[in-house]
């Protein structure tokens, strides 16, 4: 599976809630299709995967898609931001200063008040607002 990242590596990768949403959905795809013999273990996961993707359906990863997230990373690559920090970007699309405060490490220090709010701008304008966007289902515009 490719990411916005790069390749995934099978032993441990760091995904956005879009990655982990979109393999989710795949997953439960491939399995309703195919019967197979069910274990209390594959239940446990089925309703593992299901719960997590109803918990992501009302996240911003909802109308995200590896363009918008490869245009957001462009946008933002000025800032020096750390790959963590651009990964809490994405999946919690913060719009207020004190947001910006608790996912970029020494923000006071780092960033001045325009860029905070330039940042801020830029999640506006790159990442969709599942809370607005009615058509969420087809992705961004």
């Amino acid at each position: 599976m490719a990411t916005v990242w790069g390749r995934v590596n099978s032993k441990g990768a760091v995904l956005s809630n879009y990655e982990v949403f979109t393999l989710l959905q795949e997953v439960c795809q491939q399995s309703s299709k195919g019967k197979r013999n069910i274990t209390m273990t594959q239940t446990h996961l089925a309703n593992i995967a299901f719960d997590t993707l109803k918990y992501l359906e009302k996240t911003p990863c909802k109308g995200q898609s590896p363009e918008v997230i490869h245009r957001f990373l462009e946008a933002t690559k000025d800032f020096k931001l750390t790959k963590a920090e651009k990964l809490q970007l994405i999946n919690l699309r913060p719009t207020t200063p004190v947001e910006m405060q608790l996912i970029i490490e020494e923000s006071e220090d780092r960033l001045t008040e325009e860029q905070v709010e330039e940042l801020i701008s830029l999640v506006e304008l790159h990442l969709p607002d599942p809370a607005s966007t009615p058509q969420m289902a087809n992705g961004p515009q």
